[in-house]
């Protein structure tokens, strides 16, 4: 069990330590973030599994709060709706779940965050697809060399892993970063 345990934290350290080389990605994404909110748009996060959990923790961080009590921000979590999700994909499709809500509530200007640990979530790549038509802002927080969502997006973080628990571990460090740029960026710390 020992070497089970060391593994899991070997490899994550190791993936950890080459967050760092995206650094200029993150700040990009974060200024994108900031003049959104700023001109009132919102943030949209989508994904599947673990990164649909992802997807609403970081949703809720900027909702409600990352650190300090302040304003509420626009951001909206696709698949969080229970109503919504069983409605879409039992009379369309699941790979449709994410794309028929941001073509209902998306607008141009707004932030579509993906989450996929492989880049080929087809109900990601079908929303990624949707927002672009939409002229919003398009990212993937993605993995495993970033699969198809790579060449679709705006600006994406890559996570350097093949595991899909190494990829979600740095997905919610990067969310946690953003959002406390966001909070920075926005002038809204105590």
């Amino acid at each position: 069990m020992q070497n089970i345990i060391k593994r899991h934290i070997l490899e994550h350290q190791e993936v950890l330590n080459s967050i760092d080389l995206l650094s200029p990605a993150i700040e990009k994404i974060a200024l994108l973030m900031i003049d959104a909110l700023k001109k009132g748009k919102a943030i949209f996060w989508c994904g599947n599994g673990g990164s649909a959990s992802d997807a609403q923790h970081l949703a809720a961080e900027l909702v409600g709060r990352y650190v300090d009590d302040r304003r509420p921000l626009k951001s909206i979590t696709l698949n969080a709706d229970s109503a919504v999700m069983t409605c879409i994909t039992n009379d369309f499709g699941y790979e449709h779940l994410f794309s028929r809500q941001v073509e209902g509530l998306g607008t141009e200007g707004d932030i579509l965050v993906g989450i996929t640990t492989s880049g080929n979530s087809q109900n990601v790549l079908n929303a990624f697809d949707i927002a672009n038509k939409k002229q919003m802002i398009t990212i993937g927080l993605l993995g495993k060399g970033g699969g198809k969502a790579l060449s679709i997006v705006n600006e994406s973080i890559v996570i350097k892993s093949n595991t899909t628990a190494r990829v979600q571990e740095m997905h919610i460090t990067v969310g946690h970063i953003l959002c406390d740029l966001i909070e920075e960026g926005l002038n809204l710390k105590k």
